[in-house]
C-alpha cells in the first residue's frame, strides 16, 4: 500500500472522528433547539415536569367501593411500590437489561441494533426504557414534525434523536423507579386496558403487587404488539410470546430450569373481564353523574377523561345492590305477567283499546338508526325502507340472559317495545344524600334513564300535595267528606264543567275522613278538598316549594296528576321533606371531588329551604300512613312484616288505561320511590288495576327495604317517624270517629256534609 493511500486513509479516519465527535453533538444541539422549525419542537420544560398520560377518573360510592370509571383510554396509575418484583424482573430482563446502569441512552444496545440494521439480522432493538417512555409520554413519531420529515430517514433519525434527548432529561429528573412506574402506566396492553394496574385486572382481576412470573410473562409480552400477543385474541401467538419471556428469565439465570418447564407447560391462568359502562353497579347513576362532571369539569378547568379526579358520591353500594336486585327480582316477574296478559297481540293501545296503526313506523323515526339512513340515502323512502327490513344476526336482552337471534331492525323495535321500564330512586331524607339509584332494567340495551331523564305524569302521587294544601290551613286529617260527585265550572272551554270520577266510576255517598280518602286515593275527595284548599293554584304553587321544577298546570285535572309530566327524582325529594320536619333538601349524588394528588377540588352541599312547618309536615307523615294503616288503604301491600314495630308513610299512584305505574314510601330514615310503565304511555296493560302503582311499582319498594332492613350494617332501623317539638293543636286519633261514618244515612251530621257537598256542585 502507497503512503498516499495510507495517508488519505488516515484523513477520512479523523475526519469521520471530527463528525462523530462534533457532528453528533451538533445536531443534537440543532434538535434541541429547532432552527427554522427544521427538525420540529421538543415539550417544553413545565410538559417535562409534568409527564403524566391521560388518566381515568374514577366514581367511588360512599362507603369506599368504585363503583366505575370514566376514561378516554381505561388507565389509572401504579406507584413503583405496587409493582410485584416478579414484574420488574420480567420487564428488566425482556425490555432493557441495563436499565439500573444508563442513563437514558444504552450505547450497548445502540450498537448492536445498528449492527443488526447493518447485517440483515434482527439482533434486538436500541431503544431503552427511557426512551420508549419519551415516546409514549410525546409521541415523539406522530407529532411536532419538522420540515426535514418529509425524506422519510431523516424523520426517523430525528425521531430517535428527540427521543434521546427527551430520556436524558427524564433521568436526571426522575429516579429509576419513578421512570420505571411511569413507563408501565403508559403502555397499551390491549382490551381496551391502558397501563398496568388496569391490564392486571383485566386479564388476570389483580392487583399488579399480586402479579407472578407467569401472569408479568403474558403481560410484558404484550407490550410492543398489544393485538398479535392478546392471549384471548391470538392464544397461540400470546403462547409463544411467553415462551420466549420465560426462557430469556431463565436463560439470564433468574428462574431455574424446573421452574421455567414448570410455567410453560402450564395455561395462561386469565380471569379476564374488559371494564366497559354498561358492567358493574350503578350504571345508570354513572351515566347521569358523568353529564353531571362533565359540566362542572368545563366550567372548572378539568377534563373527567383526562385528568384522574376521584369522585366521592352519595351512593351506598349496599343499598345500590340491593335496589338493583329489587328491580331485576320483580320487574323479571311482571315481565312473565304483561307477557301472559298480551300473548300475541299488541300492547301499544289508544284510549279507546284500538291498536295504535304505523305505531313502529312512527316510533323507527326516532332511533339514531334511522336518522342516519335519512342522512345517507338523502331521505329515500325506498332505500331507507329496504335496509330497515334487512334480516342480520344481534344479540338481544332477555330476562333469562342475552339471546342470539336475527332481526330487522323493525323486528328488534317490535320486540323492545314490549319491554316494560322502571326508575327507582331512594335517599336520606334529612341529609339529601342519594343512597340509590336504578334507572331502568338493563343499561347495556335500554340507555334511558328513568329516575331524573324520565318524566311522565304523576297520578294519585301528586294527591298529598293537594291535602298539605287543606292542613297547613288549620284541616284535621279526621275531618269528614262525603263521596260524592264534585263539578268545576271552566267558563268558555268545550264542555264548560269537569268531573272527576272515582277509578271504579261509582261515587258511594260515604263519608270518610281525608285521611282515610288519601289512604284509598278517592278522586271525588281530592278534588273536593282541591276547591276547598285555594284550588289548582296554589298545589302548583306548593309543589314548587317541595322542589318540583318541571311546568304544573293549574288546571283541575291537577289535583288527579293530569296537569304534568315530573320526574322520579323530583317526587323523591318532594316526599322526603315530610320527614325532614318540613324543610325541602334538593337530593344530591356528589360530595366532594378531589384531584389525583387528593387535593379537594369541591365539597357539594344540598340547597334547602323551609317549605312547611314541622306540624304540617308531621299531620303529612300521619296522613300517609293511612295507606299502610287504614281498612283500604292503597299500600296494603307492603306486608305485616315491614309494618310491625314501624310507621311506614305510602302513596300509590296510577295513571289512565295503567300506562304509569308510582309508589313513594317514606321511613324516618329513607324516601325511596319507584315508577313502572312501558316505553311509550301507549304501552300499558289491558287494565288499570293490571299497571297499577300497588302492583307494579309498590313490590320493588318493599323488596328493597326488607333487604335494607336485614343489613345491620347500614344502621338503617325501624321506628316511629320524629314528632314535633310544638304541640299538636288538631285531633289525629280518627278511630274516635269512623264508627259515626260507616253508614251515612244514620248521622244527622252526615246528612249536612252531603247538603254542603250538593252546595258546591
Amino acid at each position: 500500500m502507497s503512503k498516499k493511500l495510507v495517508k488519505r486513509i488516515i484523513r477520512f479516519i479523523w475526519v469521520l472522528f471530527f463528525l462523530f465527535v462534533l457532528g453528533i453533538p451538533l445536531t443534537v444541539e440543532m434538535v434541541k433547539y429547532n432552527p427554522w422549525n427544521l427538525f420540529g419542537s421538543l415539550p417544553s420544560l413545565e410538559r417535562l415536569e409534568r409527564p403524566d398520560p391521560d388518566l381515568s377518573s374514577e366514581l367511588f360510592s360512599a362507603d369506599g367501593i368504585s363503583l366505575g370509571k370514566y376514561f378516554r383510554y381505561n388507565r389509572t396509575q401504579a406507584t413503583y411500590d405496587e409493582l410485584s418484583e416478579d414484574l420488574k424482573t420480567t420487564l428488566r430482563y425482556t425490555e432493557d437489561m441495563r436499565f439500573d446502569e444508563h442513563s437514558g441512552v444504552d450505547l450497548k444496545g445502540l450498537l448492536r441494533a445498528a449492527s443488526g440494521v447493518l447485517t440483515g439480522k434482527n439482533k434486538g432493538g436500541g431503544s431503552t426504557i427511557t426512551m420508549q417512555l419519551a415516546q409514549n409520554l410525546y409521541r415523539t413519531e406522530s407529532s411536532n414534525k419538522g420540515k426535514l420529515y418529509s425524506v422519510s430517514i431523516l424523520g426517523r433519525v430525528i425521531t430517535k434523536i428527540k427521543e434521546y434527548i427527551i430520556s436524558v432529561q427524564l433521568e436526571s429528573s426522575y429516579t429509576k423507579e419513578e421512570i420505571m412506574a411511569m413507563y408501565l402506566n403508559t403502555i397499551e396492553f390491549g382490551s381496551n386496558s391502558y397501563g398496568i394496574k388496569v391490564a392486571c385486572q383485566t386479564y388476570f382481576n389483580k392487583l399488579p403487587s399480586e402479579i407472578n412470573y407467569k401472569e408479568a410473562a403474558v403481560l410484558v409480552g404484550l407490550i410492543n404488539k398489544p393485538t398479535r400477543f392478546n392471549p384471548i385474541l391470538n392464544p397461540e401467538f400470546a403462547m409463544g410470546k411467553r415462551t420466549e419471556v420465560l426462557w430469556n428469565l431463565h436463560k439470564f439465570g433468574q428462574i431455574s430450569r424446573e421452574l421455567y418447564d414448570s410455567l410453560n407447560a402450564s395455561d395462561f391462568g386469565l380471569n379476564y373481564k374488559v371494564a366497559n359502562h354498561n358492567q358493574g353497579p350503578a350504571t345508570y347513576f354513572r351515566t347521569v353523574a358523568r353529564n353531571f362532571l362533565m359540566s362542572w369539569g368545563k366550567e372548572n378547568g378539568y377534563d373527567i377523561f383526562d385528568d384522574g379526579l376521584r369522585i366521592y358520591t352519595t351512593i351506598d353500594s349496599r343499598m345500590q345492590q340491593y335496589a338493583e336486585e329489587a328491580v331485576a327480582e320483580h320487574m323479571k316477574e311482571l315481565q312473565g305477567m304483561f307477557d301472559e296478559e298480551w300473548k300475541d297481540d299488541l300492547p301499544w293501545r289508544n284510549e279507546d283499546g284500538n291498536v295504535i296503526e304505523k305505531f313502529l313506523e312512527s316510533a323507527i323515526k326516532r332511533t339514531e338508526y334511522y336518522r342516519v339512513l335519512r342522512n345517507k340515502f338523502d331521505g329515500n323512502k325506498d332505500s331507507i325502507e329496504h335496509y330497515l327490513n334487512i334480516k342480520k344476526p344481534m344479540r338481544v336482552f332477555s330476562w333469562d340472559g342475552d339471546i342470539d337471534t336475527t332481526f330487522s331492525h323493525y323486528d328488534s323495535l317490535n320486540y323492545y317495545k314490549r319491554f316494560l321500564q322502571t326508575g327507582f330512586m331512594a335517599m336520606d331524607p334529612k341529609s339529601g344524600q342519594i343512597r340509590a339509584w336504578v334507572g331502568g332494567i338493563n343499561h347495556k340495551y335500554f340507555k334511558y334513564d328513568h329516575v331524573k331523564q324520565g318524566k311522565r305524569q304523576p297520578g294519585s302521587i301528586i294527591k298529598p300535595f293537594v291535602y298539605t294544601n287543606a292542613i297547613r290551613l288549620g284541616y284535621s286529617p279526621c275531618f269528614p267528606v262525603v263521596d260524592a260527585q264534585v263539578i268545576f265550572e271552566l267558563p268558555g272551554q268545550d264542555p264548560p264543567v269537569w268531573s272527576p270520577k272515582n277509578f271504579n266510576g261509582v261515587y258511594t255517598g260515604e263519608v270518610m275522613t281525608i285521611r282515610q280518602a288519601q289512604a284509598r286515593s278517592v278522586n271525588s275527595i281530592t278534588a273536593y278538598m282541591m276547591k276547598e284548599s285555594g284550588g289548582p293554584q296554589a298545589v302548583v304553587d306548593l309543589a314548587k316549594s317541595l322542589g318540583i321544577k318541571s311546568k304544573l298546570e293549574a288546571v283541575p285535572s291537577l289535583c288527579l296528576g293530569a296537569g304534568g309530566d315530573v320526574s322520579l327524582f323530583e317526587l323523591v325529594g318532594a316526599y322526603s321533606t315530610f320527614v325532614n320536619k318540613g324543610t325541602y333538601t334538593e337530593p344530591f349524588f356528589i360530595s366532594r371531588i378531589e384531584d389525583k394528588n387528593g387535593n379537594i377540588l369541591e365539597e357539594f352541599v344540598p340547597k334547602r329551604n323551609e317549605a312547611l312547618n314541622e306540624t304540617t309536615a308531621y299531620l303529612m307523615l300521619h296522613m300517609l300512613r293511612g295507606a299502610t294503616e287504614e281498612a283500604g288503604g292503597t299500600a296494603h301491600r307492603l306486608g305485616t312484616d315491614l309494618k310491625a314495630d314501624n310507621e311506614i308513610g305510602g302513596k300509590t299512584g296510577t295513571t289512565d288505561n295503567g300506562s304509569d305505574g308510582w309508589f313513594m314510601g317514606i321511613t324516618k330514615d329513607i324516601a325511596a320511590g319507584g315508577w313502572v310503565g312501558g316505553d311509550d304511555r301507549s304501552i300499558h296493560w289491558r287494565s288499570w288495576a293490571g299497571g297499577s302503582g300497588a302492583r307494579t311499582a309498590l313490590p320493588v319498594w318493599r323488596n328493597f327495604m326488607t333487604k335494607v332492613y336485614a343489613d345491620s350494617t347500614l344502621n338503617i332501623t325501624k321506628g316511629e317517624f320524629e314528632r314535633p317539638d310544638k304541640p299538636i293543636n288538631v285531633e289525629i286519633d280518627c278511630s274516635l270517629y269512623n264508627d259515626d261514618f260507616a253508614d251515612p244515612s244514620d248521622s244527622t251530621m252526615n246528612q249536612q256534609l252531603i247538603l254542603d257537598m250538593d252546595s258546591i256542585i
